[in-house]
């Protein structure tokens, strides 16, 4: 029987921490470019914190491989894994940060999609299909109705960045429907998370390297970007997203976390000087009523057939 549950206040307010620290992952990543390359960046962040999810793990004195252990689905999401990263690190260098967390986040409807006809316990209500809608829609106001640079090989850049990010959510949204569909549902967030990190190590810094983009800088801006991705982004969060979503149900979590494009928009706008249109602005009063609609439906419902 799956015992995952509807959203409540500690998962409320765990994903509006996660929204934060996940909006800035692609600013900083733009800020240290100069630097490190994006996808450099995040092999390396992948590896330390492969290493900190290992030590972790012993600590606890718990496997680093699971008996039984799901390779199929281990490798499976380790390739989707390093798939997205490896398109997130190209599309950072076509397209504003800005557009990278917004279009990335395409991911959870993707995962929705898929998980809707999978799983009867994640199949959303009409409303909610109302609220996805109307969330996605926000984002396509956002971002596809903004003014024209009016130069055509910029813009054809950052459509191609912006196609990139597109991608890496296709990515991700799937990696969430392979977790939630596979044994590997049921294995601890720190395994299922080392193997993630450890195959997109091993893809992305001999890629990087191929690409031309292994040149390391180290400075202040460098290093303390490294130290946020590594132990803040892929070590913290990963595994407070992987423990809450062995316990809420993920369509109404991915959603939710349409929170963090905006704060990826606000936070480029605040480190990078990226513009914000008022195109963004009706956008964000989309996306948050469709948060609201996907995430309070099923206390909605509940109500109702309790005055009935």
């Amino acid at each position: 029987m799956d015992t995952r549950k509807p959203l409540d206040g500690l998962a409320i307010g765990l994903m509006l921490l996660l929204a934060v620290t996940w909006g800035m992952q692609q600013i900083t990543l733009k800020m240290a470019a100069a630097d490190i390359s994006p996808m450099m960046m995040i092999g390396l962040r992948s590896g330390i914190a492969a290493l900190l999810v290992a030590g972790l793990l012993k600590l606890r004195g718990e496997r680093l491989l699971a008996p039984q252990m799901p390779w199929g689905g281990a490798l499976a999401i380790g390739l989707l894994f390093g798939v997205e990263f490896v398109l997130l690190g190209e599309a950072l260098r076509f397209t504003s940060a800005g557009h990278v967390v917004v279009f990335l986040y395409t991911g959870p409807i993707f995962a929705a999609l898929g998980l809707h006809w999978k799983l009867p316990a994640e199949r959303l209500m009409p409303l909610q299909w109302g609220g996805v809608l109307l969330a996605f829609g926000g984002i396509i106001c956002a971002f596809l109705l903004r003014p024209s640079t009016g130069n055509s090989a910029d813009s054809a850049a950052m459509m191609w960045g912006d196609f990139l990010s597109v991608l890496a959510g296709l990515s991700w949204g799937m990696t969430t429907a392979v977790i939630r569909t596979t044994r590997l549902s049921s294995l601890p967030a720190a395994q299922t998370l080392l193997y993630q990190l450890v195959v997109a190590c091993v893809l992305l810094v001999p890629t990087a390297l191929l690409l031309g983009q292994g040149a390391i800088h180290w400075t202040p801006v460098s290093m303390g970007t490294l130290f946020f991705q590594a132990v803040i982004v892929s070590f913290v969060s990963f595994l407070m997203w992987f423990w809450m979503l062995r316990h809420y149900l993920a369509s109404r979590l991915g959603v939710f976390s349409f929170l963090t494009p905006l704060c990826g928009v606000l936070a480029g706008g605040w480190f990078l000087g990226e513009s914000i249109e008022p195109s963004f602005l009706a956008g964000a009063g989309l996306v948050l009523a469709g948060i609201l609609v996907v995430s309070g439906a099923s206390r909605l419902k509940a109500a109702k057939a309790r005055l009935a």
